[in-house]
């Protein structure tokens, strides 16, 4: 689970990012056109910033990784580690079950 949380709708998200690639070249920088526009709906411009770069990302213009790719890798880095525990448990299991039969006695 995140540690953040996701104060800006996604539609705010996408109109923020849209409005400073369109209006990039108003200003004299990208990063102008970000302070302005962050101003406007609310967010630090770093983070509009992260938004936009995360959108190049996605669409190719940027080299990256999507975040849909990000996002199938975190879900299968998770079921492994929930593998690997349980792998751990059914071991320790077998070891605990093997002893307990050795240790019990002989029947005839």
């Amino acid at each position: 689970m995140s540690k953040t949380t996701n104060k800006f709708a996604p539609e705010v998200r996408e109109r923020g990012v849209r409005m400073a690639i369109d209006h990039e070249r108003d200003y004299p920088t990208r990063w102008a056109a970000v302070v302005s526009i962050a101003e406007k709906i609310g967010c630090v411009p770093q983070t509009l910033h992260e938004w936009v770069k995360k959108a190049e990302v996605d669409s190719g213009k940027r080299a990256g990784v999507p975040t849909e790719v990000a996002d199938k890798m975190k879900a299968l880095e998770r079921e492994v580690r929930e593998l690997r525990q349980a792998n751990e448990i059914l071991r320790k299991a077998s070891v605990y079950f093997a002893q307990a039969e050795l240790d019990r006695p002989f029947r005839r």
